[in-house]
Formats: structure tokens, sequence, C-alpha cells
């Protein structure tokens, strides 16, 4: 991954910016100091530097000043108004630095600072997609109904990555192929139902630490009962409220993406 040294004052366009390029890059956060800045760029040896020029009449000119004299070879985007940019008119002759005239767009930003760097902005974006979905936690969901589980992969499948099955063979073939992180299993199901699959899943070695949150459709006290005595990590009468789900799993298994 590509480094990025940010310098400017902590303000919320930085932050905005920081949060908008740490999605695609190594973002470090720098003061507007010379001295703090030749530190920075030993310890990072970033390959790009962003300065925002939000407040340009008290930024330490020293800096461009090394930065072209000692760092000629890192490309410089600055983010300021034309008469911020002003300031600093004679080191954008030789083209190490460059200047983008604000306000403008994050969009924009990601593309210059893909030109600089001679990326492929696509790929970039594709590339940090493929990672995000990599990092989240993988939900199964086990359910007879064609319906219910389009419903539920819709209600979850931005925050997890989302695997369905309609039976409980099903689920068993799926853990195997893809241990999820949290199984979210219908208790009625024909042939091999809710507690039938649970307990095939805590018979295997490999599977039987996976939490189990039962979804039923049945509200009287003896069927949750039989629910509650399985000992599931949870359990939601359907149909599940998004918001009340999502707590529940992210209690169980930390905050999703």
């Amino acid at each position: 991954m590509k480094k990025i040294l940010l310098i400017g004052k902590l303000n919320s366009v930085v932050k905005e910016t920081n949060t908008y390029l740490s999605q695609f890059f190594h973002v470090q956060l720098c003061s507007e100091n010379a001295e703090v800045l030749e530190g920075m760029l030993k310890i990072v040896n970033p390959d790009l530097v962003l300065i925002s020029l939000i407040g340009a009449y008290d930024i330490d000119t020293s800096m461009f000043f090394l930065l072209s004299d000692q760092y000629s070879d890192i490309p410089v985007l600055t983010i300021g108004t034309k008469e911020e940019s002003h300031t600093f008119f004679k080191y954008y002759e030789d083209g190490q630095f460059e200047n983008l005239v604000r306000p403008v767009e994050n969009s924009a930003i990601m593309s210059a600072v893909c030109r600089r760097l001679q990326l492929d902005k696509q790929e970039v974006e594709r590339d940090a997609a493929e990672e995000k979905k990599d990092n989240k936690k993988r939900i199964l969901v086990v359910d007879d109904n064609g319906t219910a589980l389009r419903t539920m992969k819709a209600m979850l499948e931005e925050r997890y990555e989302v695997t369905l099955a309609i039976s409980g063979a099903q689920a068993m073939t799926s853990i195997g192929k893809k241990r999820p992180d949290l199984i979210l299993l219908d208790y009625e199901m024909p042939v091999c139902d809710g507690r039938m699959t649970l307990e095939m899943i805590r018979a295997d070695e490999d599977m039987k630490d996976i939490p189990v949150i039962f979804l039923t459709a049945v509200n009287n006290k003896a069927n949750i009962e039989a629910v509650l005595k399985l000992k599931p990590a949870g359990y939601f009468l359907k149909p599940a409220v998004k918001e009340r789900l999502i707590a529940e799993i992210d209690k169980i298994l930390g905050p999703g993406l």
C-alpha cells in the first residue's frame, strides 16, 4: 500500500481528507513544522506528500524548501485557493509540486493522487473494496424459505459477508468449505430442523465453537423454552428487526465494517 504524508492543521477538512484517503493508502498525519516534517520523512518514507494550505499565512515556508531541495523525487500535492498557493508559486515551476484549487471533491483529490503515483484509480478502488470485503465477518444464514433468505441477505450484506443455505445439510457443506464467524439458523425447517442442525455443528470439533443465533416464527412459551434449552448465542422472533439483530451480532462478534 502506498504511503502518503498529510500535512496540515487538524481541522475538519484535513480529518475528512484523511478518512477518505485512508481507505486506499497508508496515511500519516504531520504538523506544519519543518523540523517535524524532516523527521517524519525519514520515518515514513512517503510515496507522496499532501499539504493543506488552509491558513497559508502562517505555514512554515521552509517545509517547501526542504521538500524541493532534499526530497525532490517525492511528488507533492497542495490543496488551497489560488491566493493561498500564490505564496509558494516559485515551487510549482519544476513539476514536483502541484496545487488543487479548493474547494475540491475527495474524488478529485483521489484522481490527482493516483495520477502523481502513476496508479490506475479504478484498480486501486477495486483492490480496496476487495480488501474491505475480505475483512468482513462471515455470516451463514440457514432457512428453508427463499424469501426469508433474500431478506436477511439484503439486511446484512452491507456490514458482513453473507452466505445462504436452504437446509441443514447444505449448511454443513457450506461450513466445511468456508467457516463462518456466526450462524443465523431457522429453528423450524423440514427434515433437518434447527435443533438437529445445531447438534451436528456441535458434534464437529472444527465447528462446535461457532456462535449460533436461532430464528423462530413460533412465539409461544413451549417453543421458546425448547430453543433456550439448546443454549444458543441468541434467538430472535421472525421477522427480525434489523437494528436489534445487528446490535446482537456486533455484541457477539464485535462491530462489523
